[in-house]
């Protein structure tokens, strides 16, 4: 199949993740977990940048007051990409030192949410950490292999969060207020042959946009689970998503080309690329960390 998907930077990321769409600089951010290091990619002239980190980077979301929280296996941290200055203030998983932090994001109060996996993959050492605006970390739901992409819907009463390893994307109730989860349900059950849920962001409708690793593909869901859209990607790998441009109309996706053979990389070249799409839907501003 022809993908509707268009390279706009073959960054050859090993392992791109965590676009984040910053309006004011008309520039999309993302990280290369495995480089590790931040890049960055100018939507009206093409200009490229790039900030390599100390450690592995799971996560960046933007700061109310600039600059960029960041989830690294060596910390939590504010980013000043302009001079390269990290400031490290927690790091609540140091005692599980096979663990590193993976996706991320803030809700709508401004509270950074980070998940956490177990990097060989094996054993259900992950969970879910909240960031408090003065910096505090809150642990709260355990017990996943490789916690991932987390996203709200419009109404701020639901937090989605992808467990990858069991193919499942779950819905939880969500005080907006508070920032405390209650009950957990199914979302969404990826089959076995659509490869692994990765990165979600949820558009302005209310519709959850997932990447699928090792699947070839991006799923639109509606808000009660069922597949809206599927759309083919050019590479098997494409990780996560976020909606930007003028008008919030452009879905970028990020992928990677880790442990992906010669052959495999023959026959998708593009592998680690940055990709957008025209998908007739709009996104909405992403939230920033309030902290």
């Amino acid at each position: 199949m022809t993908s509707p998907a268009k390279c706009v930077l073959a960054a050859n990321a090993i392992l791109g993740e965590g676009p984040v769409w910053a309006s004011d600089e008309n520039r999309l951010y993302f990280v290369d977990i495995k480089a590790p290091a931040i890049l960055w990619w100018n939507a009206e002239d093409g200009s490229t940048g790039r900030l390599a980190v100390p450690s592995e980077i799971g996560a960046i979301a933007r700061r109310s007051k600039g600059g960029l929280v960041a989830a690294l296996r060596s910390g939590l941290a504010t980013i000043d990409v302009t001079n390269g200055e990290i400031d490290f203030f927690a790091h609540p998983e140091r005692s599980v030192p096979e663990n590193r932090f993976n996706d991320g994001k803030c809700d709508p109060h401004g509270r950074f949410w980070v998940a956490s996996m177990h990097d060989p993959e094996t054993q259900p050492t992950g969970r879910i950490w909240r960031v408090e605006p003065d910096r505090k970390t809150v642990g709260l739901d355990s017990g996943f292999v490789v916690g991932n992409g987390f996203g709200w819907n419009p109404q701020g009463d639901r937090m989605y969060f992808t467990d990858s390893s069991n193919r499942t994307i779950y819905q939880y109730e969500f005080d907006l207020q508070s920032g405390e989860l209650g009950n957990r349900q199914i979302f969404a059950v990826i089959p076995t042959d659509q490869g692994y849920p990765d990165g979600l962001c949820v558009d302005a409708e209310g519709h959850v946009w997932s990447a699928h690793w090792d699947g070839w593909r991006i799923t639109r869901y509606r808000p009660d689970g069922s597949i809206e859209r599927a759309i083919s990607m050019p590479v098997p790998r494409p990780t996560s998503l976020a909606f930007g441009g003028a008008d919030l109309d452009r879905l970028f996706v990020t992928s990677a080309r880790i442990n992906l053979s010669s052959e495999q990389l023959k026959e998708a070249p593009l592998s680690g690329a940055l990709f957008e799409l025209e998908c007739g839907v709009r996104g909405r501003v992403e939230n920033a960390f309030e902290g």
